[in-house]
């Protein structure tokens, strides 16, 4: 990038208040962030790829139930990369009396006085169920710490704790399977600009999101912390490229599917992981 293209891309004169983004931010929005496509997988390509999982889905959730495994998923990353529209078509074919979507809301005052994890604990899987956190106690890794909720000894505590936490959870037979949804820069706040102006998304839009837009970089340095502290042999993170949410699905359900050692899976109805799109925590894939 030259210098004047440099210039131009001056986010200090970005605003969600504009009725419209700047050509520079529209063109660029989906390559942002290095993504690797050029144009966005087509709706019926898609349906074509997430069908065969869906049914892969459902052998899953009879094998946790007809062997009494406990699984966890959680979902984080950057806001808007599509963790609730993931999670979603997890459970669009799933029975939810064994699948179970967990998104707290911000602690009580009681909450703030207990053990960081014991509002979590409450709501992770016995035997035969699932539970997708939308969220989960990696607020504390990343979004506490950027936004001024929590103390850096807080924060410390966290990433010392964490990976202990989790190694508790696995020798109790809890599989636990980490994604991190990642956004390139413009294409945010695309999605952003539309949640504002789109009558029928901003609901979606929080205090949190328009607050966090000036704090890009700092989300990325507490993002590599994170990772550097918590990636586990037993719990590793996979990060996901998701300016393409479309993509983002069905090579995150492939993961979850292959990450599983249940009855019956069918490899070639999986398919293959796209590797530009999903990767481990140090694949440089954020």
């Amino acid at each position: 990038m030259n210098k004047m293209e440099t210039l131009a891309r001056d986010w200090t004169n970005v605003s969600l208040e504009d009725k419209s983004l700047p050509d520079w931010i529209v063109t660029s929005s989906l390559k942002s962030g290095g993504y690797p496509y050029a144009k966005r997988l087509r709706t019926k390509t898609y349906l074509k790829q997430i069908y065969p999982l869906h049914i892969e889905l459902q052998k899953v959730q009879q094998w946790v139930a007809d062997t009494g495994q406990r699984v966890v998923a959680i979902f984080e990353g950057r806001d808007t990369a599509g963790k609730g529209g993931t999670i979603k078509r997890y459970m669009e074919h799933l029975n939810p009396r064994q699948v179970r979507v967990v998104a707290l809301p911000k602690p009580t005052d009681r909450q703030r006085g207990e053990w960081y994890f014991q509002r979590y604990a409450e709501h992770l899987p016995t035997a035969g169920e699932m539970c997708l956190f939308d969220r989960s106690w990696y607020n504390r890794a990343v979004i506490e710490p950027v936004m001024g909720f929590c103390s850096a000894e807080q924060t410390a505590e966290f990433l010392d704790e964490a990976p202990k936490f989790e190694a508790m959870l696995v020798r109790s037979k809890v599989r636990i399977i980490k994604f991190w949804l990642t956004i390139g820069r413009e294409e945010q706040m695309r999605r952003l600009h539309a949640r504002r102006h789109d009558p029928l998304k901003q609901w979606k839009l929080s205090p949190i999101d328009i607050e966090g837009l000036s704090k890009w970089d700092d989300y990325t340095a507490a993002r590599k912390i994170m990772f550097a502290e918590t990636d586990t042999a037993t719990a590793p993170w996979m990060v996901i490229k998701s300016n393409d949410k479309k993509r983002a699905r069905i090579n995150c359900l492939r993961h979850f599917l292959m990450a599983l050692p249940y009855e019956g899976k069918d490899l070639s109805a999986i398919g293959e992981i796209d590797e530009q799109i999903l990767g481990t925590a140090f694949d440089d894939m954020d």
